[in-house]
């Protein structure tokens, strides 16, 4: 795909992207991946940064006693592996196609050519980088304020305005396994969650889908908090 014609305006490459760039970005890998393939393994050497042209992505890392801690979910015009990216020589997370995806790689050596050539993407990379630690520390926040339901409903709502939804339905299908370690919490707590939501009406769960039947009713119940973890 070539950055120029490329649909992902508010990815940081595009919005950045000028004559002086074009050199850079020809020299760009494009990689493919299936449903369910790991393109980023944790303690791998780092090769650079993703970019998400097409697809889903699940970002995780692994914590106590091989336990997988869900980072984040990621979709078109997102980073992946920033974290790497000039602070180690490993990555310090994995990185998996939750659905048939489409992503470019920067190398190191061209990014850190591209930083100096054009400082406005140096200054939307560190506005990134602000943004990202602002998540990371809300997030600290919810697993020592929010209860086990309003960690699943914020999962729920996060999903709901990241990915949307079809026919009410949300367009990321995810195991009550992935919830959890996304929540926080454990398989367990998030299937008696989901069956209490059934039981009043809040949302259905037909299948491998979540259907959310009311959105308003589920923002209140964790309104209180006064923010939403994930944007």
């Amino acid at each position: 795909m070539d950055c120029f014609n490329c649909h992902n305006n508010h990815c940081i490459i595009k919005r950045n992207l000028n004559e002086k760039l074009r050199s850079f970005v020809e020299r760009k890998s494009t990689i493919r991946c299936k449903k369910g393939q790991t393109f980023i393994i944790e303690g791998s050497p780092v090769h650079g940064l993703y970019f998400v042209q097409e697809g889903k992505v699940k970002v995780a890392k692994t914590g106590f006693n091989g336990k997988e801690q869900i980072v984040r979910f990621t979709g078109h015009g997102e980073t992946i592996g920033h974290r790497g990216f000039g602070a180690g020589l490993t990555y310090q997370i994995n990185a998996v196609a939750l659905e048939d995806a489409v992503l470019c790689n920067f190398s190191n050596d061209i990014l850190k050519e591209m930083l100096m050539e054009v400082p406005l993407l140096t200054y939307d990379l560190m506005i990134f980088y602000a943004e990202e630690l602002n998540r990371s520390e809300t997030k600290v926040k919810k697993f020592a304020q929010m209860t086990v339901r309003e960690k699943v409903i914020d999962v729920l709502l996060y999903i709901n305005r990241k990915f949307g939804r079809t026919n009410d339905a949300l367009n990321l299908q995810l195991s009550r396994r992935e919830i959890s370690d996304f929540a926080g919490t454990t398989e367990e707590q998030v299937i008696r969650t989901l069956s209490a939501l059934r039981k009043e009406g809040l949302i259905e769960t037909p299948g491998k889908h979540i259907v959310i039947k009311n959105v308003e009713l589920l923002s209140k119940e964790i309104s209180e908090h006064n923010y939403f973890i994930y944007s």
